[in-house]
């Protein structure tokens, strides 16, 4: 507007020069010259274009949830130095009805703290869209397996649900750590809620003694055997002969599992359940196994529901419905708030 009430007023200014010399009448050096030209309207900013500060109220009665969707950063068991800074980002979508705005945190729920704040704002998320949550976080002192879970509290400080469970989590290792190899010597992880299948790897270590604080529970594991040759005889099949030794192998799995954090069958100390099978006293000519882990834990009618109806992995279900193997043997272990279910499925 400046530059075009300077060229306007060039403009008169000009015309009224070159009409100087003609008939033009002079300006009364007592009349004050207008401060704006007539012909320039002023400028009205629409309402629209000012942009509003004001944090949106959310409708009552909606809902929080959220979707992890990846790590962008940091992997489960990414191997640091200790003392490195960690800067963890997960992806999260926001699945509720409820925007999340500034006043929903991220905060340390449990575990390993590692030096993280004990609560990250989050940024403005509609529903639908996705949100990378950043957090710096420092390796520990000690060489070692570690790992802390976050939860995200919305503005009357409740944790809201992500996917099956209320937590996200780094889990890393530090100095000469290393993570559980499989037969093939890769590193496996597998997200809690997930589950996995083996019947293959025979020979290698045994048993493992576990120390963690876990908890077992016999009516949870009972719940496993009923449920399963419930859904057996649903299919006209003979009910499964539970086998003290493979209980003892398969709950040594259970409380491995809870203790190190693991979803696989490979065990802390490189055993199978070919080997697990074996070093618990039971000579099988076959053997294969489920497992499963999550938080909050599935009840056992739940796990075995779970695996029946699997569309990821078919031997989940094939497991519990097959004429080859006679014995089985549960193991259940909870620990950290996650409980882990190992089944060990065995012919003689």
């Amino acid at each position: 507007m400046k530059k075009l009430f300077g060229s306007v007023f060039l403009m008169a200014f000009l015309i009224s020069a070159c009409g100087a010399k003609a008939t033009a009448t002079p300006v009364p050096p007592t009349e004050p010259p207008p401060t704006q030209s007539p012909f320039i309207p002023a400028t009205v900013v629409p309402p629209t274009a000012v942009p509003s500060t004001q944090t949106p109220i959310n409708p009552s009665g909606c809902t929080d949830s959220a979707s992890f969707v990846e790590d962008v950063t940091v992997p489960d068991h990414t191997n640091f130095n200790q003392g490195d800074v960690i800067h963890k980002v997960w992806r999260v979508k926001n699945t509720g009805t409820c925007a999340w705005n500034g006043q929903y945190a991220l905060v340390f729920s449990s575990g390993d703290e590692m030096s993280a704040h004990s609560s990250t704002p989050l940024s403005a998320t509609k529903p639908g869209d996705t949100l990378d949550i950043a957090l710096d976080l420092v390796a520990p002192s000690e060489d070692g397996s570690y790992r802390g879970d976050f939860e995200i509290d919305n503005p009357s400080g409740a944790a809201m649900p992500i996917d099956q469970a209320k937590t996200l989590w780094v889990a890393i290792t530090v100095g000469g750590a290393t993570t559980s190899p499989t037969s093939s010597g890769a590193s496996t992880s597998v997200p809690a809620g997930s589950t996995a299948t083996s019947s293959s790897g025979a020979g290698g270590p045994g048993l493992v003694t576990s120390t963690c604080a876990f908890t077992t529970d016999v009516s949870r594991v009972n719940d496993v055997i009923t449920a399963i040759n419930a859904y057996r005889a649903q299919n006209n099949l003979h009910p499964y002969n539970v086998n003290t030794q493979l209980t003892l192998a398969a709950q040594s799995h259970s409380e491995d599992m809870a203790c190190n954090n693991l979803f696989v069958h490979t065990g802390s100390n490189g055993s199978t359940p070919t080997s697990r099978v074996a070093a618990a006293g039971y000579s099988a000519s076959s053997v294969s196994e489920n497992v499963y882990g999550s938080f909050p834990p599935l009840t056992g009618q739940g796990a075995v529901s779970w695996w029946a109806t699997d569309q990821t992995d078919p031997q989940h279900n094939l497991n519990l419905i097959s004429t080859q193997y006679e014995h089985i043997g549960v193991g259940y272990a909870y620990f950290n708030h996650y409980g882990y279910y190992v089944v060990d499925f065995v012919s003689p």
